[in-house]
């Protein structure tokens, strides 16, 4: 069923790139939350950085036309918008420690009911090493994730405590799964939206910690992409 129902990576990714408030710094982490970047609202300014030294980057480029002078720190292609600045590695990770980005979207293996997260591992197919997560965690303003509700296993993503290696304590307030968005508050999980087609109780079923309600759990509506 949660297949047949579930959001894209891109839908999830539009979903994330809603929130996003005009003339923020945001990091965007390496593989799925790239996508972010794509989704950018009409009529905000988002400016955007990334760990290997660009800000004010944009889109990627049509295929075939990239500059791979120009990437982000995925090695993916970007271009640039006007204004846009280079700078040394460990200025950008200046930036990140020193409290200058509103907003850090990144991926995750595990999210914990008190906000703790796991987004690295070294087992089989893991990233080799954490890279600037634990900077970004702790040093952005806010931490929101983009994930899948479940693993390919059909594993809860959201648990009451992270079993995984951790990225940081306590450091995220929002998640964007493929069924729901729900903020942190207080440890515990805040149902705030959902897809129509399921139910809450089946959604509790597929989430590995209580879900709270705080007033009206709105419809997750996003468009065909």
């Amino acid at each position: 069923m949660i297949d047949e129902i579930k959001l894209s990576s891109a839908q999830i990714a539009w979903r994330a790139a809603q929130d996003m408030e005009d003339g923020a710094y945001v990091n965007l982490g390496i593989g799925f939350p790239e996508m972010v970047a794509r989704f950018q609202p009409e009529g905000r300014e988002v400016v955007f950085h990334t760990e290997n030294g660009v800000l004010g980057f944009d889109k990627a480029p049509p295929e075939g036309e990239e500059d791979w002078d120009l990437i982000n720190a995925g090695k993916k292609a970007i271009t640039l918008k006007p204004g846009a600045a280079f700078f040394h590695h460990a200025d950008s990770f200046a930036m990140v420690r020193g409290g200058h980005l509103d907003l850090a979207i990144l991926g995750a293996y595990q999210v914990a009911q008190t906000g703790d997260l796991a987004n690295w591992s070294t087992g089989k197919g893991g990233v080799p090493a954490v890279g600037g997560a634990m900077d970004l965690v702790h040093g952005a303003k806010r931490v929101a994730v983009v994930t899948e509700h479940v693993t390919r296993k059909g594993q809860p993503k959201l648990v009451e405590t992270c079993t995984m290696p951790l990225t940081g304590v306590a450091c995220v307030t929002r998640v964007y799964t493929s069924l729901a968005v729900l903020d942190i508050c207080q440890g515990h999980f805040v149902l705030c939206e959902k897809l129509p087609a399921i139910s809450f109780d089946d959604l509790q079923a597929v989430t590995g910690a209580p879900l709270l309600v705080k007033g009206t759990i709105t419809d997750l509506i996003v468009p065909a992409l």
